[in-house]
């Protein structure tokens, strides 16, 4: 794979698996453009990565909002290039009871990792579609695939993005485009920070870096093969 014909596009980018993406693929050579809501983590990642002469572009946007994610692929597109990549890392978790649970709540949720997947990728699939060639990465959960206690909206959201990847793959597989969904298990970023049901050790989860080699060794692969999905998790949690 030659990644220096690469662009890569990757939401949810200035910390944890999204941030180990973007530096994996820029070491690599890749063309990358990387967004997130906070202005001043874009510009430091963005700053660092330049000081090591790769070639990035960081954005401020929302995915939950239709226009900041068709400007980003537009701005994107224009600086390095039309995506070859599609990294839909962008994510959160918001944690209760169903009982307790806020609409507000729910609703931030479903539109940050699931209209927020659906937004991203259909800003960058035409282009990929054009070219008879590309890849879009759905970064899942092992969420995706059973129920989590106090986690109802979560684990909902994360359901809705493996079936939209599945659906997708099957959609889009004979045009050149390949959906990979990744589902991983416990991984020690700031999702672990704040109030969840879970309580991992932190000391043997996965690193952000398991999670993007998982996902480059599915890239690398001859464009003539699809991993569809993908499951790593601690192997001692």
């Amino acid at each position: 794979m030659d990644w220096a014909a690469e662009v890569a596009f990757v939401s949810g980018a200035t910390r944890g698996i999204g941030r180990a993406v973007v530096e994996t693929f820029a070491a690599r050579g890749a063309k990358v453009a990387f967004c997130g809501r906070g202005e001043t983590d874009v510009r430091a990642l963005e700053a660092a990565l330049r000081s090591q002469s790769r070639e990035v572009v960081g954005l401020v946007c929302d995915v939950r909002d239709e226009q900041n994610v068709n400007a980003f692929a537009v701005d994107a597109a224009f600086r390095l290039g039309n995506p070859t990549i599609l990294v839909n890392n962008a994510g959160i978790g918001l944690f209760g009871r169903v009982a307790d649970m806020t609409v507000a709540d729910w609703d931030d949720v479903m539109a940050t990792n699931v209209r927020g997947t659906f937004l991203m990728t259909r800003a960058c699939l035409p282009a990929m579609l054009q070219a008879g060639r590309g890849s879009i990465v759905n970064v899942v959960s092992l969420s995706g695939k059973t129920g989590v206690v106090e986690g109802a909206a979560y684990a909902a959201s994360k359901h809705a993005v493996l079936g939209f990847s599945r659906s997708l793959m099957l959609e889009v597989r004979k045009q050149g485009v390949r959906v990979i969904a990744v589902c991983p298990g416990s991984v020690d970023t700031a999702f672990f920070d704040g109030d969840t049901p879970f309580n991992p050790n932190r000391a043997t989860i996965l690193k952000p870096a398991d999670v993007a080699d998982a996902i480059l060794a599915a890239l690398e692969l001859p464009a003539r093969a699809l991993v569809s999905e993908v499951e790593i998790r601690p192997a001692n949690p």
